[in-house]
Parts: C-alpha cells; sequence; structure tokens
C-alpha cells in the first residue's frame, strides 16, 4: 500500500506543475520559499528536518520524488501531494492518526497482555501514529497462531474507530472457535521401535485415559516441533547418529474438527565410536580434559553423551574466567564401517572479568546482607562455579523465592561483564495469630511475631507469644549470623514456659520455666558450620501423677519432711553442635541434602545432671530435570540420660526432657505426642501402692498375686528413633509459578520412642499376666508406621499444614489422628 501511494505522489509531482489546465514538460526551478500544509501534531520544523530540500535549491522531478520518498519514512503522513507557485514549493500533508485506544474483544486463548506485548514490538501502542499498512499482516500473525494450537476456524479483524481530532480507536476483534483433536497419530518408516514406543514419548496425545485429569488431545504446532526433536534425540542417543524426520503431515478430518498426524522416519543403522580427538586451545589442561571425557572408543554414539561433554567443557572453562568459550563436535561418519570420529574442538575465547555485581528486586533485603553471601568478587575473573555457588547462598538464606542471574557483557568491551542476580523476596517473617485442629487434638491457638530477616539485615528477631490449650510461652529472641565479616553468629534468648502435660496427651504434670540463653555459630567451610552456646534454666514442677515411672524420679529428689511440696531446680546448660547443608533453597529445597548434630548437657554442680543428643538428616533427590518430582528422605535419632549421682542414687534424666513422637511434625496419623512407653500405677484393691525397695512386695499389706496394672498415657522416652520417605509432587491444578510456595507429597512414616533405663523387671514379682503388659513398654520392635498425603504452603500467616494420614502399623493401646491441620506452625 505505501508503494502505492509513493507511486501516485510521483504522478501528481508531474501533473502539479502545470498551466491553463494543459500540461507541459515539468521545468526545474529555484525554491525561494516552502509551505508545508496540513500539519497539526507534528512540527513544522521536524517536517522541514524530514524534507531534503532547502530554500535555494534547484530541484527537479527526481529531487522531488526523493523529497517525498523521505517524508513518507518519516512514519507521520498518511498522504502527500507537492505543487509548484513560481518559486513557491507548497507541501500538503494529511498526517497519520494518532492511536487513543487499543482494545480487544473475544480473545480466550491469549491474554490481553501478550497481545499488547506483541503489539508494542510492531509500534501499534497508544500515543503513536497509526500506520494502516502493518495491519493486515497483524492480522495474519494472529490467525497464524491460532491455526498453531489447531483452531482453523479462528478469525481475527482489527477494526479502526475514528475519532475527533485525527485520533482512533484500534480495536481487535477475536473469534477463536474450537480447537480440533488429534485423532490419529502415525509414524511411518519405523522398524527399530515400535509406534507405541515413539509415540509414548510424544506431549501430543491422540488417546487420553478416562482418569487421566490433565491429559488433552489438543493440537500445537510448537509442541510437536519439541515431539519430533525428542524423537530425534532419542535415536540419536541410541546409537542412530543417521536418523531424521524425512517429514511430517498435519491432515484435517472431513468435518475439520480432527486431525491426523503422519510422522514420516528414516532410522538408519547404528554407530559405534571408532575414536574421540581433543583440539583446539587446551590450555595445557589436555591431560585432565581427556582423563574426564565421558566418551570413549567403542562405546556406541550417544547424542546425550556428547551434548554432555560440550556443557561439562563449558563449565570447567567457565571457572577459570573464560565465559564464552566455544566447544563444538565435528562428527566423521564413516557409512561403509558404521563408526564415527568425534573431534571435539575446544576454543576458550577471551578471559572474562566482573566490573560490577548488581542486585535487583530486593525491596527488603539490604544490598549488603546479600553481597555478604557472594562467593564471586568483583574485579575477580568470572568463575561459573562461584557464581552458582553465590546462588545457592542466596537461595539457602529463606528470604527469596526464587534467585535468578545474568551475566550481562559490558558495552564496548569484549573482557568485562556486569553479574546481575534478579530475587523474588518472600515472607522471611510473620506477624500470626495460629491456628491448629486435629480430629482428636481438638482447638489450639498461638500468636507471635517471628522475623528471620529484621529490618532487611539479615538478623534473626522475635517476639513469640504462644497459646493453646497445653502451653503457653513468650520468648524474645535476636541473633546477628554476621556478627564478624567471617561469618561467626552471635545471638541470645530471654524466656518463659509454662506447660500442662495432661491437656497435651501426656500423663499429668506441670512444669514453670524461665532462662536466658546465649548461642554463637562458626563458619568451618562453605557447607559445614559448628555452634556452641551457654543458658541457665528454672525448672518448678508441680501435680505429677504417681504413676511408676515419674515416682523413680520423684522419690529422689522430694524433700523428706514435705513429700508434697513441689520441685525446683536450677540448671546452666552447655550445649553445641554441628551442622551441614548443601540444600538448593532454604524453604522448599528440592536437592541436596542437610545433616544437623546438636547436643545438650547439664554443667556440674547443677541440681540434674543429664544430657541429650540428636542427630537429623534430609536428603533430597530430583527425579525429573525441572525438579518436579522429587524423593525426599529424612531420619532422626536421639538418646538422653543422666550422668554422675545425687544422694546415692545415679541420676537419670528429667521426665520432662523427655523424647516425644506423633503428630504432624513427626509420625503423621498418630495423636500428638502419644507414640512411645505409657505410664502405668500399681494398684490392691482400689488403693495404689508401690514396689518395696526391700523385697518384692507392694508396700501396702497383702499378697504380691492381687497387685493389678493399670496403663496410662504416653509419657515419652529417652531415646527415639524415625524415619520417613516423601515423594514430592506438582500441585494438582496449581501453576507451576507457584511450586517454590506450595509443595504437596506423599509419605510414609515409621518409628517409636523407648525409655532403655527404666528396670521394668524390677517389677517380675507382678502376676505374670500383668508383668506382661509392661515388657511391652520395652519392646525395641513395637514399630510404628503410616502413610498419607501432605500440602504444605507459605502464607501471609504463616507456614500451613494440611495432611492425611492412616496408621499401617499400630497397636492396641495408640491414638490414631487422620486428619491435621496447622497455620503458623513450623514445617
Amino acid at each position: 500500500m505505501r508503494l502505492n501511494k509513493l507511486f501516485a505522489s510521483m504522478i501528481l509531482v508531474g501533473a502539479s506543475f502545470s498551466g491553463n489546465g494543459v500540461a507541459e514538460t515539468f521545468q526545474p526551478f529555484e525554491v525561494t520559499d516552502i509551505q508545508i500544509d496540513g500539519l497539526q501534531r507534528v512540527a513544522l520544523g521536524a517536517a522541514l528536518l524530514s524534507l531534503p530540500v532547502k530554500v535555494g535549491d534547484t530541484v527537479d522531478q527526481v529531487k522531488l520524488q526523493q523529497a517525498i520518498k523521505s517524508l513518507y519514512a518519516s512514519t507521520n503522513f498518511e498522504t502527500i501531494n507537492v505543487a509548484r507557485e513560481d518559486g513557491v514549493l507548497i507541501v500538503t500533508v494529511k498526517e497519520r492518526a494518532t492511536i487513543s485506544a487499543v482494545t480487544f474483544e473475544g480473545n480466550k486463548d491469549i491474554k490481553d497482555e501478550q497481545l499488547q506485548e506483541s503489539l508494542d514490538g510492531s509500534g501499534i501502542k497508544i500515543g503513536e501514529s497509526l500506520d494502516r499498512t502493518m495491519l493486515s499482516g497483524i492480522e495474519k500473525g494472529l490467525q497464524d497462531f491460532y491455526y498453531g494450537v489447531g483452531k482453523y476456524g479462528a478469525k481475527v479483524e482489527a477494526e479502526v474507530i475514528n475519532l475527533p481530532r485525527n485520533r482512533v480507536e484500534l480495536k481487535f476483534n477475536f473469534t477463536e472457535g474450537l480447537a480440533a483433536e488429534i485423532r490419529q497419530i502415525n509414524v511411518v518408516g519405523n522398524s527399530v521401535f515400535s509406534d507405541s514406543e515413539i509415540i509414548g514419548l510424544l506431549e501430543l496425545k491422540d488417546y487420553v485415559a478416562w482418569w487421566d485429569l490433565f491429559g488433552e488431545r489438543r493440537y500445537q504446532k510448537q509442541k510437536l516441533q519439541a515431539d519430533l526433536e525428542t524423537v530425534k534425540t532419542y535415536y540419536h542417543n541410541q546409537g542412530y547418529i543417521r536418523f531424521e524426520v524425512s517429514s511430517t503431515q498435519v491432515a484435517m478430518t472431513p468435518d475439520r474438527k480432527g486431525l491426523y498426524i503422519t510422522i514420516n522416519v528414516d532410522e538408519g543403522e547404528k554407530y559405534k565410536v571408532s575414536e574421540v580427538n581433543l583440539t583446539g586451545e587446551l590450555m595445557g589442561r589436555e591431560k585432565l580434559m581427556k582423563a574426564i571425557l565421558p566418551i570413549k572408543e567403542g562405546d556406541m554414539y550417544n547424542g546425550g553423551d556428547v551434548t554432555f561433554t560440550e556443557e561439562m567443557y563449558s563449565k570447567y572453562l567457565g571457572r577459570f574466567g573464560y565465559a564464552y568459550p566455544e566447544v563444538k563436535t565435528f562428527p566423521e561418519i564413516n557409512d561403509e564401517t558404521k563408526e564415527v570420529s568425534l573431534n571435539i574442538n575446544v576454543n576458550p575465547g577471551k578471559r572474562v572479568y566482573v566490573r560490577s555485581i548488581n542486585f535487583s528486586g530486593n525491596a527488603v533485603t539490604k544490598d549488603e546482607v546479600m553481597r555478604r553471601e557472594l562467593r564471586q568478587m568483583e574485579g575477580a575473573w568470572l568463575n561459573s562455579a562461584q557464581v552458582e555457588q553465590s546462588k545457592a547462598r542466596l537461595n539457602r538464606l529463606g528470604y527469596f523465592e526464587t534467585v535468578d542471574t545474568e551475566t550481562v557483557q559490558v558495552p564496548g568491551s569484549d573482557d568485562l561483564v556486569d553479574v546481575a542476580f534478579n530475587v523474588k523476596e518472600q515472607p522471611s517473617g510473620s506477624f500470626n495469630a495460629g491456628v491448629g485442629y486435629g480430629t482428636e487434638s481438638g482447638l489450639s491457638l498461638q500468636f507471635g511475631v517471628q522475623q528471620s530477616n529484621f529490618l532487611g539485615t539479615g538478623n534473626q528477631a522475635g517476639v513469640s507469644l504462644n497459646t493453646n490449650k497445653y502451653s503457653k510461652n513468650v520468648n524474645f529472641s535476636y541473633t546477628d549470623p554476621y556478627f564478624t565479616k567471617d561469618g561467626v553468629s552471635l545471638g541470645g534468648s530471654i524466656y518463659w514456659n509454662e506447660f500442662d502435660a495432661n491437656e497435651a496427651n501426656l500423663e499429668r504434670y506441670k512444669n514453670k520455666s524461665y532462662g536466658i540463653a546465649l548461642n554463637s555459630g562458626f563458619p568451618i567451610n562453605e557447607y559445614n558450620r559448628l555452634n556452641g552456646g551457654i543458658g541457665y534454666r528454672h525448672n518448678s514442677i508441680s501435680e505429677i501423677s504417681a504413676y511408676e515411672q515419674a515416682l523413680r524420679f520423684y522419690n529422689v529428689y522430694r524433700e523428706s519432711d514435705d513429700p508434697n511440696a513441689d520441685l525446683s531446680f536450677d540448671n546452666f546448660e552447655m550445649n553445641g553442635g554441628w551442622s551441614r547443608s548443601t540444600l538448593n533453597r532454604g524453604t522448599f529445597p528440592t536437592d541436596g541434602s542437610s545433616q544437623r548434630f546438636s547436643a545438650k548437657a547439664t554443667i556440674p554442680g547443677s541440681d540434674l545432671q543429664y544430657f541429650k543428643t540428636d542427630l537429623d538428616t534430609n536428603f533430597y533427590l530430583p527425579l525429573t530435570r525441572n525438579h518436579g518430582f522429587v524423593l525426599l528422605t529424612r531420619a532422626r535419632l536421639g538418646y538422653a540420660n543422666g550422668y554422675g549421682s545425687f544422694n546415692q542414687n545415679d541420676q537419670i534424666l528429667p521426665f520432662w526432657e523427655n523424647y516425644y513422637s506423633g503428630g504432624s511434625s513427626s509420625l503423621r496419623g498418630f495423636k500428638s505426642n502419644s507414640v512411645g512407653p505409657r505410664s502405668f500405677y500399681l494398684y490392691r484393691g482400689s488403693e495404689p501402692c508401690a514396689p518395696d525397695p526391700s523385697g518384692d512386695s507392694c508396700s501396702l499389706p497383702g499378697e504380691p498375686n492381687q497387685i493389678q496394672v493399670s496403663s496410662g498415657r504416653s509419657i515419652g522416652g529417652n531415646a527415639i528413633a524415625t524415619a520417613s520417605m516423601e515423594m514430592i509432587v506438582p500441585t494438582p491444578f496449581l501453576d507451576e509459578a507457584y511450586s517454590n510456595s506450595v509443595r504437596t507429597s506423599f509419605f510414609v512414616d515409621a518409628g517409636n520412642v523407648w525409655d532403655t533405663e527404666f528396670d521394668y523387671d524390677s517389677y517380675r514379682y507382678l502376676p505374670a499376666d500383668e508383668f506382661d503388659k509392661l515388657e511391652d513398654y520395652s519392646d525395641p520392635s513395637r514399630i510404628r508406621a503410616s502413610w498419607g498425603m501432605s500440602v504444605q504452603w507459605l502464607s501471609p500467616m504463616g507456614p500451613m499444614v494440611f495432611s492425611l494420614a492412616w496408621p499401617i502399623k499400630e497397636y492396641e493401646d495408640d491414638e490414631t489422628e487422620i486428619f491435621s491441620f496447622n497455620i503458623g506452625k513450623t514445617f
């Protein structure tokens, strides 16, 4: 259309210079003035700049044609006419209309934002002038998109609505129609692999099982191209280097509602690797590079191994500052011997240095908090391994949902780059009111303020005020993870707690405690860290049930002149530990492992002398490249005991320091804290009694065979072992963008809690059937197990956990809980 306008304008040039209505041969003339008519939005100066004719120039027909062409090239005018009046050059223009609005109607497959982004790239946006010649191309491009997804009845029409003051509204009307389904996929020319094997590789499907809720038979041109590459890669990885997809046909069914897809292949034959040669600039590392070469002479050709080798060498060179190496493999194929010689050429390019490191997306977290985690330094050569390590450390902080890196070349320099880290922050703390509910445990409430990135400083601060039916506590804590620039941390906490065991599914006692603690951590290397601390704790124990296990402790420490008085203890504690983490993220990791060993002990001279140890380990194994499916295995081992003696009695572990299991944080499917040994009472008739230390009899008068055992509630133990295996899967019906904040998994849990120190044999004087009940409590084979599913997600109120679990190994005295839901509960 533009060429037609230009051609018409050129004709007007010849016809505009005439006299008395009779055309005459145009004669060159000297321009004494220039007059431009029709300008509205375009300034006169801008129009004159686009006109390659000035006052005083002598113009001829060729020069006027060039002038018109130049004015059209400015994209400001829709029509241009020229005329001469003596020495005055008169240019009459009609400006292009200004786009005042762009609207879309009828589009469902393409979002408005995507359409506008595409139009912006074509210069069609509000405030710009409208080039009508582009509309037909845009219409065709949009229709081609719909054809590519199988909607062959789709239509796109651009409507120009004229508005006052030379403005227009541009409206795109869409008629999308229905997508044609794939009726059948045929593979022609294959003999090595069956049709079903090849079609099984494709993302496009011609059959979807009734139970596959997410499957579809919709055709998409882009998917077909990707599928063809998948098939080609599959054959190349099996040694068929000559394999090609010779052609594809996509045909409509007669009713235009379905498609037939035919893939024609030429498989060729298998080839072996005859030799592998490394060429190019190997920087004196030829021996090492050959040693790590995964392809050997005599191997079957594998295209995947070739690609892996190229990527491996590129990453290796990237560690030494060669950011843009070229590693290419040139195969020499011998069709007679069915062998291929691989020539791998290495071109490191120039060594690249980092000019600056920039951060974006961190609205809360300060740059210095992120910068101290970096292992890539400014001014040093670019090291791809250190960049990845820096990214991993930022991810492990737990402040960010995603961390992306980009290397940007500095304009005008071939050996300088900027490294950009773009992050998407996630809540690193919360002001929350927590709610928990279990089918058996009922309702619990929590309230607290916790911040692991206080004011963006990376420091951990918190004031937690938590209350539920069995516990009330207040905790003030603060930790600076970089108290020194070398990563030595320093922190402390002050706390008060009131605990009612009877309301926590445990045997009755009350514990009021308060204390203060200081702690510090020391990094050993990139992945390992040591920590230690000291603290003071006061415990006040009251309302203890007279069950046998508690009496063992209570009878040692009770006051002889006031046996019913509360017990109070002041203890000074030391703690230490080791932690290791290679996890790829701090929240919802998908790769790597973490281990943590911790130990604490009261200092000799404290009212109680005991120690506790814990070992936790987690392994994440991604099963797919996009980490959509991940296998998680984890385990916990713990052991605690007393040391030393008190009043000629061995010190034992205080019962309130026991390990507990069961509930959403350990063995799901079992009621919270219910797994493990249970209390027991001795009765003769209706009166309680206790063993007489002087002999095998009850302290109450009567015959020993009249003593009965009554089982109570869970009391925990001094040893624990639990294990879990989880399959993490994509969350159904949820966009992939939320994978870092929502997690769905199917799990199997197993484990138990034991009391290895309580002497059950001392009760053998009991009747046999009564003593048998006690032996079960110390039996190490009483392992519980459960299976189920869990959904966890991050919310402004804090972490939320929903789980369904069913026991697969339980005992008569176990308490189960199928459904549990928690808000504000730590994972």
